[in-house]
Parts: C-alpha cells; sequence; structure tokens
C-alpha cells in the first residue's frame, strides 16, 4: 500500500466526521445567507495568508537529507502566493472592505497555532498534513459549493465575489497529484507519522472553524444531526 492509501485509510473516521458536519453541508445545499458567506471568506482569508509562512517555516526546519521535500514547498509558495488577495477582492465584492475584517475566530486561529507547533516540535512534514485537509476538501467541495451559493443567492459564481472558491477547486484537482506523488515519496516513518497527525488535528479543527462560522444556528444544527 502506498503511503498516500494509508494516509487516506488512517484518516477516514476525521474525514467522515468532517464530510457530515451540518455546517459544511448547508454551504454544500446553498442554505447559508451572504452574511455567513462573508463571515466563512473572513475566516478562509485568516487561514490562507498564514499558508505561505508556514510553508516557509517548514522550509527552514528540512535538513541536507530533505532537498526534494524543500523544493516541493517552494513549488507550494511560488502556487499560493496571491491567494489571499483573492479573497479580499471576493469580501469587496460583497461590501466588506479590507480595513473592517474582524479577526479569526477561535477555531482558525488554533488550526494555524497547531500547525506551526507541529512543525518547529514535532516534524517538518507535519505540514503536508494540513495541505491535505485543505488542498483535498477544497478540490472535493470548493467548485460545488460556489455553485450552491451564488445559485441561493441568485447571482452567477462566475461573477466577483466567488473566485476563491472557483479557482481554488480546480487548481487543487492538481495540487493533490503533485501531493500525492510527493507523499509517496516519503518513507521515513516518523515523517509520516506526522502527516497523519496533523491531517487528524486539521479536519477536526477545520470543521470546527465552519461551525462558528454559523454560530448559533450551527450549534442547533449539529446538536440537531
Amino acid at each position: 500500500m502506498t503511503f498516500y492509501n494509508r494516509l487516506l485509510d488512517a484518516t477516514r473516521h476525521e474525514r467522515e466526521a468532517f464530510l457530515g458536519n451540518p455546517a459544511i453541508n448547508q454551504g454544500l445545499d446553498g442554505r447559508i445567507t451572504a452574511a455567513v458567506y462573508g463571515r466563512y471568506l473572513v475566516q478562509a482569508y485568516h487561514h490562507v495568508r498564514y499558508t505561505c509562512p508556514l510553508l516557509a517555516l517548514a522550509a527552514s526546519r528540512c535538513g541536507p537529507e530533505d532537498r526534494d521535500y524543500a523544493d516541493a514547498l517552494y513549488t507550494y509558495i511560488d502556487e499560493e502566493k496571491g491567494h489571499d488577495l483573492w479573497i479580499l477582492d471576493d469580501l469587496a465584492a460583497l461590501g466588506v472592505p479590507a480595513t473592517a475584517l474582524p479577526g479569526p475566530n477561535t477555531s482558525c486561529r488554533a488550526m494555524v497555532g497547531y500547525v506551526h507547533y507541529a512543525i518547529e516540535h514535532q516534524s517538518p512534514y507535519a505540514m503536508l498534513g494540513m495541505v491535505h485537509v485543505l488542498e483535498g476538501m477544497s478540490t472535493a467541495l470548493a467548485s460545488r459549493a460556489a455553485a450552491a451559493l451564488a445559485g441561493s443567492m441568485g447571482l452567477d459564481d462566475r461573477r466577483a465575489g466567488f473566485r476563491y472558491l472557483t479557482s481554488h477547486g480546480a487548481i487543487d484537482a492538481g495540487h493533490v497529484e503533485f501531493f500525492t506523488t510527493l507523499v509517496n515519496a516519503i518513507d521515513r516513518s516518523t515523517a509520516h507519522t506526522a502527516i497523519i497527525d496533523t491531517a487528524r488535528v486539521t479536519y477536526k479543527l477545520f470543521g470546527d472553524m465552519f461551525i462558528e462560522v454559523l454560530g448559533d444556528s450551527g450549534h442547533g444544527a449539529r446538536h440537531a444531526a
């Protein structure tokens, strides 16, 4: 079994819990308001703007034996640059200026903070656990969510306000193939452990971020599920 398949198997429970999250499914069904969508974009901005710094941190912690991995991280950095600006453009289209953004919610802070901790204190390969979750879920859900949300708002998902979701879904499809090749070339058990552990934590905190975005209605939906 390849390590990528082992990763999928080891995180199956967390992935299924994430996909069963009522907050996620309300978005996929287009059952959230424009205000809630705006709150989601704010949180997306806060974690996406840390993607390149976290990738750079992981690269800085690589040793000579990790040269291929460090090169892959630099490739990720080049491809992720500016994605946070897409989100600011989407927010501006919804009438939310960058100067008025609220801060990250508790789960968003915890997710970014945990990955920073894992890179510093466990392994630079921990970053791939976060990449696996965020890119994998974007590929599976982003384009569908954009179409559903635009439809519920009576808008075109190709208009301003949906660039991040529509572009990220398409881009990450190629990233998943790159990621699969990368992790299958890693043969160090400590790296495998760090990737799996960080993916499990990221699934939980990423899902909690969406629950917080929904606020009181999200808590009610969770208890009713």
